[in-house]
């Protein structure tokens, strides 16, 4: 071993502040950048949100005054286009701020109110729907319970299940071991009731609207139902709930009509009458993680004549501006003339990267559209099969920067709100034809099962067969059967309604 000095020469890159700053701006959600420019606005002085040009475009000021992108980033560029930081750090900003006021986003096309005359509202964007708690919680409130029975009824609410039901069950942990079972006497004792009470509260707390929430079983959600149906205890219909759900799960009618000693078709009566009760009480509702989340499109695909354009949404980002006032104050103490030179650095940066992520997302969203204008014309099932780097060579691109721009980004069109990597699916070959969009061949299948005959429903194999006839589709069996899981579609037995 020894030690001594060599000479190389590599090539690496280097990721500057302002390039990581630039790149982590792109993947930030609408909802997260605001949030981001909101940091900065708290933490960088120069920034504001008040436009220092208003008061002159009030008084007539043209539209020529005003500064643009273009101008901000002529400010320090070299010869190869790449921003100097050398360059940067020389700008006379004193000067600068005389003329020019410093702006990321307005001005250009695309952003005048005009252009978005015709968007939908917000309400088409933001919905929040109310969750089973609050609407419980609503009920309970209007309700005439004791302090005990209140918080009672608070603790079984509170454990509730996505499907409205009291799963009392103990969990079990990630060491394989399982957490005790939790009982409403538990409950009881701890909202302070009495527990020969508890069962009596509890079947109040069942009978609010849904009926059977709360329940601890599929039986009894079907048997609370029953009972506000205006059945009894001996009824038919009670007792083939009661003493044979699971023939009834499985479909198996004739055995329920041998052990009851009815005849087949009564029990297909009472069959049809049990399927119009609700075995998950919470399925109209959502829960909190779900509504919390509300989703604003980036850009909208508008038809204008017999052509498309993207515009981007400019509502409720932040616009940035340049507090002129406060800056040259603070330009003339030379103690903090290097302080706020930095933070003029900064806000240039700030404002550049904004304005390339949005000029990103619409030529990608352009890209898109030109790509896919099959699907935007004539719905879902005119879907192409497309990949990241069909976009990536289309715009110039590396994939990994379309993979970020498409991710947590939304398209607003006619056909809906979609994500834009939604239009990114894999293909699969057709005989005869071009290749066709597994998001397509989901859709193929999702209208072959809503069109089948409920008494002789299509088999995963029937689906292969039709849509390879039909289509000229050829899949496997097991694809068929992994789309209809994906979109939440029983198997053919038990889709089969036999009366």
């Amino acid at each position: 071993m020894e030690i001594k000095q060599q000479l190389r020469l590599s090539q690496q890159l280097v990721m500057t502040p302002q390039l990581q700053q630039a790149i982590k701006l792109l993947q930030l959600s609408r909802l997260e950048l605001v949030d981001e420019v909101r940091k900065e606005l708290e933490n960088n002085p120069v920034l504001s949100e008040d436009d220092p040009a208003a008061k002159f475009r009030d008084a007539g000021q043209t539209a020529s005054e005003k500064v643009t992108t273009r101008e901000l980033d002529g400010v320090a560029r070299t010869d190869d286009g790449r921003a100097s930081e050398k360059a940067t750090r020389e700008v006379d900003w004193e000067k600068f701020l005389e003329n020019r006021t410093l702006q990321n986003i307005g001005g250009g096309p695309g952003h005048g109110s005009s252009a978005l005359e015709d968007l939908p509202p917000f309400e088409q964007n933001f919905t929040r729907p109310g969750s089973l708690t609050e609407h419980l919680m609503w009920q309970l409130q209007m309700s005439d319970f004791t302090e005990e029975e209140r918080r009672f009824a608070e603790l079984v609410i509170g454990n509730l299940d996505e499907r409205g039901y009291l799963d009392l069950e103990g969990t079990e942990r990630p060491d394989g071991t399982r957490m005790p079972d939790i009982t409403i006497d538990d409950f009881a004792d701890e909202a302070g009731l009495h527990r020969d009470d508890a069962p009596l509260v509890l079947e109040m707390i069942q009978r609010l609207d849904p009926p059977g929430v709360a329940a601890r079983d599929l039986r009894e959600c079907l048997l609370i139902q029953a009972a506000a149906a205006g059945y009894e205890e001996g009824d038919t219909t009670f007792e083939v709930i009661n003493h044979h759900i699971k023939d009834l799960e499985r479909h198996n009618y004739q055995a329920i009509a041998r052990a009851m000693k009815l005849p087949l078709e009564e029990v297909y009566e009472i069959v049809k009458e049990i399927q119009t009760f609700e075995s998950r009480p919470a399925r109209n509702f959502v829960d909190h993680d779900e509504r919390s989340i509300g989703i604003t499109p980036d850009v909208y695909v508008i038809k204008d004549g017999d052509d498309f354009k993207v515009v981007d949404n400019d509502r409720g980002i932040q616009r940035l501006f340049i507090n002129e006032a406060l800056t040259k104050r603070l330009l003339a103490d030379p103690q903090a003339k290097e302080f706020v030179g930095e933070k003029l650095r900064n806000a240039q940066w700030l404002i550049r990267a904004i304005e390339q992520r949005r000029k990103t997302i619409i030529k990608v969203a352009e890209s898109i559209l030109e790509k896919q204008r099959d699907f935007f014309e004539r719905g879902v099932a005119y879907l192409k099969p497309m990949i990241l780097r069909d976009v990536a060579d289309a715009v110039g691109m590396h994939e990994s920067t379309i993979s970020r721009v498409t991710s947590g980004k939304y398209l607003h069109s006619a056909q809906g709100l979609f994500e834009l990597k939604y239009f990114f699916n894999s293909s699969i070959r057709r005989v005869a034809d071009e290749d066709i969009a597994s998001e397509s061949v989901k859709q193929a299948i999702k209208k072959m099962i809503d069109e089948e005959e409920k008494l002789h429903p299509l088999s995963d194999q029937a689906i292969v067969e039709r849509l390879a006839k039909e289509q000229g589709i050829k899949i496997a069996r097991r694809t068929v059967a992994k789309y209809r899981e994906m979109l939440g579609i029983l198997a053919s037995s038990r889709r089969k309604v036999v009366f």
